[in-house]
């Protein structure tokens, strides 16, 4: 039985990733993985792509061949999904509160609450660059709650 040489997890056999810290398997700590041989695309790069257009690019690479079996790229996917779902329910609870909270403060706490959003929606683009440099450099980052059903979903 084989061990990760980042972090020491037991590997199963025939396992192109550690499922405990995401390191590619045979590369010494800090080692960037070879090329590809093929014009195969990596994981890490699959991981990056599955977050660039949200649950669209997740849904891709769970059903397209060389990355559906990939179990690393399978929780980035299902993470990227999961994560504008909640995003999207966000905004649409976010608006309908606004709303509401404008036109009960003739419009006073609407202008508050559309700069809040501007604020909010700048932190949720520097998070969604975060979770794809995390993806670019083979590590399972999982979002609070979200991850565990990623991992879930992903067969981890």
């Amino acid at each position: 039985m084989a061990f990760c040489a980042k972090c020491g997890a037991q590997l199963a056999e025939g396992v192109t990733f550690c499922g405990g810290c995401g390191a590619p398997v045979g590369a010494a700590p800090g080692a960037t993985p070879p090329a590809a041989a093929s014009s195969e695309m990596a994981s890490n790069v699959a991981g990056l792509l599955t977050y660039i257009l949200g649950f669209i690019t997740g849904i891709i690479f769970l059903v397209i061949e060389p990355f559906k079996n990939d179990k690393f790229v399978r929780f980035h996917a299902f993470q990227s999904i999961f994560f504008n779902v909640a995003i999207v329910a966000f905004w649409i609870i976010y608006t309908i509160l606004s709303t509401i909270l404008g036109i009960v403060s003739f419009g006073v706490l609407g202008i508050v609450m559309a700069l809040v959003g501007l604020l909010i929606s700048l932190l949720i683009l520097v998070y969604w660059i975060f979770l794809m440099y995390k993806a670019y450099n083979y590590e399972q980052y999982m979002i609070p709650y979200i991850g565990q059903l990623a991992a879930k979903q992903a067969g981890l």
